[in-house]
């Protein structure tokens, strides 16, 4: 798997992308544009594991400087801009394709993070591309006040992935958009209030989905989110409970499991909590359960088989709606399925999805029954931009192109793989304590050690994130305690790719226990 290669060849060539006469200069540009040499470059580390080629070739970057855009975000992007921004050296992408991001520099990155789990399909893949150049060419926008072609064609499209009576659309631009409005029509339906979500969920930013959203990294001191109540997340590795059999996935904890074939201890004991939280945090009557079949900024928590679905049966007995949240788990992610909540066996009342549904375009969605979505017909909801012209086409070629390239079929293979040699590497290092996941939504979730469950400290995650980074892979990390790295790559990934980031990652995390 390491491939020793010297500086002045091959290994500058895997670090770039291309290969180079004189890789002793680097080619940059001053704040005014002006193309300029560097010489003394570094020479990386020659024990580096070898990338897989690549025969597309970026364009040449002659915009501004890393330093006068550093210089802009700072002094013209809000400090939230700098705040979220990843890396104590980040990364200036350039261009992407497919399953690749090059920086300024010429740089290829493997990219296991899609723009956080949004590109599906790859970056700038040719068939979505061609798709929106021609909606460009014919009407770049106009609103549902008149009947356009693109979004009759689309809403009906999309209404045929899901089963009855799940076939009335609201498009939006975004899943916290999506959220915020299934908010509302949970309450106008049922006449109820209060909703509940998982602790450690994400449901979004705004001041309506702040409530849904239970991590506190995410939360600010104003009124947010009246009537929502959080339940505790039925976590079967780092909860109070869960066994070696309890999950959906081809790795399972390392916790150890004395349950009968077919019967959870740990699904009876969170189920236990939820009641608890009837019994105690809301009224007896309620308006919506919302649950992401994986979480995802969470750190891909899977739930105990069952749990679900039971959970669905009480929200209904207590009036309520049940809402799914496939903002990350849609389009074929979890590789079993087309939509997360499939794989539990459930029909929810609602289904809000963004993120893949235009492979980095904007654009969210909230699918419903015609009942419910009747008694939102109340009053007048006008949104300018849900449904755009440009957003439908492009979205309706994200379909065809996950059909047409078997990309949930690849989710699933090359998931597999990864998740399984993941667990190699978990039984090897006892700072890698859960591999976890379905398809392309995946985490690794590191430790102090595997007896305390303890989470990795902050300091050690960002040492291993960084040289990830540095030997050209891109990842993300959640978490409540931001201790799960995460994996959602564009779903084109390849199993060599995986076998790269293997790797990468086994060097990695090799490096920081040498180091300790």
């Amino acid at each position: 798997m390491y491939k020793v290669v010297s500086c002045l060849g091959g290994r500058w060539a895997v670090l770039t992308g291309r290969f180079c006469s004189r890789p002793s200069l680097a080619t940059f540009h001053g704040a005014s544009g002006a193309l300029c040499q560097k010489s003394a470059i570094k020479c990386p580390p020659t024990d580096l594991p070898d990338m897989p080629p690549c025969t597309f070739r970026p364009e040449e970057y002659k915009g501004m400087s890393k330093e006068r855009m550093m210089e802009i975000r700072r002094k013209n992007c809000n400090p939230m801009t700098m705040k979220v921004t990843y890396y104590k050296k980040p990364v200036f992408i350039h261009q992407g394709y497919m399953q690749w991001l090059w920086d300024v520099d010429g740089r290829r990155y493997l990219d296991l993070f899609a723009g956080v789990a949004t590109v599906s399909v790859g970056h700038c893949h040719p068939k979505v591309t061609a798709a929106a150049e021609q909606q460009l060419r014919k009407l770049w926008h106009t609103t549902s006040i008149y009947v356009y072609p693109a979004l009759q064609e689309y809403c009906e499209k999309l209404a045929s992935y899901f089963p009855d009576p799940l076939k009335v659309i609201y498009l939006t631009n975004s899943g916290s958009e999506a959220n915020d409005l299934a908010m509302l029509m949970a309450r106008l339906h049922t006449g109820n209030f209060d909703i509940i979500t998982f602790r450690g969920s994400y449901h979004g930013g705004s001041p309506q989905t702040m409530g849904l959203t239970s991590n506190a990294a995410y939360k600010y001191p104003v009124a947010n989110g009246l009537g929502c109540a959080n339940t505790m997340c039925p976590d079967v590795f780092r909860g109070l409970w869960g066994g070696s059999h309890c999950r959906d996935s081809p790795v399972q904890t390392i916790r150890e499991c004395s349950c009968a074939q077919g019967h959870c201890i740990a699904n009876e004991h969170y189920i236990g909590q939820l009641k608890e939280t009837f019994a105690t945090s809301v009224p007896s009557r309620i308006a919506a359960f919302f649950g992401e079949p994986i979480q995802g900024v969470g750190g891909a928590v899977q739930y105990p088989k069952n749990y679900l679905k039971e959970a669905y049966k009480l929200v209904r007995e207590r009036g309520g709606v049940c809402i799914a949240d496939e903002v990350q788990t849609g389009f074929g992610r979890t590789g079993s399925h087309f939509w997360g909540f499939q794989g539990h066996d459930v029909i929810p009342d609602m289904v809000t999805m963004a993120k893949g549904i235009g492979n980095g375009f904007p654009m969210g969605a909230l699918v419903t029954t015609p009942e419910i979505a009747a008694s939102f017909a109340k009053g007048v909801h006008f949104n300018t931009f849900g449904g755009n012209p440009v957003a439908c086409a492009i979205a309706s070629s994200v379909l065809d192109t996950i059909r047409e390239d078997g990309t949930q079929q690849n989710s699933l293979h090359v998931g597999t793989y990864l998740m399984t040699e993941l667990a190699k590497l978990r039984d090897k290092y006892e700072i890698v304590g859960d591999v976890r996941g379905k398809g392309l939504q995946i985490g690794v979730e590191m430790v102090k050690d595997k007896a305390s469950r303890d989470p990795l400290p902050t300091t050690a995650m960002s040492e291993i994130f960084e040289d990830i980074k540095d030997m050209g892979v891109l990842v993300g990390k959640g978490g409540v305690y931001g201790q799960t790295f995460r994996i959602q790559p564009p779903m084109c990934i390849t199993k060599e790719d995986v076998d790269f980031f293997l790797a990468v990652f086994n060097k990695a995390v090799h490096g920081y226990m040498d180091r300790q």
